[in-house]
């Protein structure tokens, strides 16, 4: 269900949960049990995950919850829903809270169901709820999204005939780039061509031994690192290790005011995150040049779509191998598409040839790039 932003929506569904349940059926219950077969075959493979829940994400009435398996959570934002789930779902735990900040601890659960849930958060908000989502699951949890397919963001329908609410609709195309960049491997979106607007996306992904991206609307700076290390992805912050010099250069710089929250850094100073490569490897020297290019393009188009003030990629290596086998560190004389391009040395304790008072200077220098007007 709705972020708390969308207030609207969720007034809606308080209001005509009733009429909203008798008008419809559920049209996924067979989707909802192959979930439930990919989420034992995965606790085969870590019994740790068998005691633990699945996430029914944006539940309603509760139609889908006893297909999900033994042990189910339905989470949604509308209290009349809940209070439906009793009667389809007697045995699941119902939980009211936000979907995209979730109540749950890092990996606490063993799968998720959503659907037709996110699609009532704007588009530059999923990255973010996607990345909560990620937290919560463990590695190798499977996944179903449910969405709709177009071109809209957030957006009522002058047709609704509940009035009010607000939709946001994907392409097969950008909805892959945001789960990849979510720490999701995608197995499948099955999303034919030549289909109408607002028909149904079914997504299928797992979540990976990796690092979210934590980006939305209005950066200032997209931070890029070259990809990240397994410590990093199982902490879930980047650039964890207390012998990378990345938070104390940004604190020195400004750019932030906590150290190693990337949440904070991007709700409260516009500066995101993301890695070239999303492969989670013990050295960076683990990744191909394919990889690197094939990672420079998906976070061109994650800039063109987001629109940081620049791009700041930490680690000269990666950039030479996508882009410019010649760069030296500083601004680029060419941009990711509009993007202006700030490319620093690595923040790692391995390069003791750069300062720490050096890397504070090139984080400045970023920012300031990122602070001047486009042409």
């Amino acid at each position: 269900m709705p972020a708390d932003g969308d207030r609207a929506t969720i007034a809606v569904y308080e209001r005509r949960a009733d009429e909203w349940k008798a008008a419809r059926e559920p049209s996924r219950l067979d989707q909802a049990r192959q979930l439930a077969r990919r989420v034992a075959a995965a606790a085969r493979d870590d019994p740790e995950a068998a005691d633990l829940p699945v996430l029914d994400l944006g539940c309603g009435p509760g139609w889908y919850a006893p297909e999900l398996g033994p042990a189910v959570v339905a989470l949604d934002a509308a209290r009349a829903m809940l209070d439906l789930v009793g009667h389809e779902a007697p045995s699941a735990w119902p939980v009211q809270a936000d979907l995209a900040r979730l109540p749950f601890a890092r990996g606490s659960a063993a799968g998720a169901w959503v659907c037709n849930s996110y699609v009532h958060l704007p588009r530059t908000s999923l990255p973010v709820a996607l990345a909560d989502l990620h937290r919560v699951l463990r590695v190798g949890a499977p996944v179903h999204l449910g969405l709709f397919e177009g071109d809209v963001e957030f957006a009522t329908d002058p047709d609704d005939e509940l009035p009010g609410r607000s939709f946001s609709a994907w392409s097969p195309e950008q909805l892959r780039d945001v789960l990849i960049g979510a720490g999701f491997t995608v197995d499948e979106i099955d999303a034919p061509p030549g289909r109408p607007a607002w028909a149904p996306i079914a997504a299928t992904a797992t979540r990976a031994r990796t690092l979210p991206d934590t980006v939305g609307p209005e950066m200032r700076l997209l931070v890029c690192g070259l990809n990240p290390s397994v410590y990093s992805a199982d902490v879930g912050t980047g650039f964890a290790r207390n012998g990378n010099r990345y938070w104390p250069a940004a604190l020195a710089a400004g750019l932030v005011s906590r150290d190693r929250d990337p949440h904070h850094a991007l709700v409260h100073h516009g500066i995101g995150m993301t890695d070239l490569v999303k492969r989670a490897t013990a050295r960076a020297d683990e990744l191909s040049t394919a990889e690197y290019r094939a990672g420079l393009d998906r976070v061109a188009r994650l800039c063109e779509w987001l629109r940081p003030g620049a791009v700041c990629f930490v680690g000269l290596a990666g950039w030479r191998a996508a882009a410019d086998r010649k760069a030296v560190a500083g601004v680029q004389p060419e941009p990711l598409g509009d993007t202006p391009v700030y490319v620093m040395p690595s923040t790692s304790g391995l390069n003791a040839r750069t300062t720490p008072t050096e890397l504070a200077d090139h984080l400045r220098a970023a920012a300031s790039l990122a602070d001047r007007p486009r042409a």
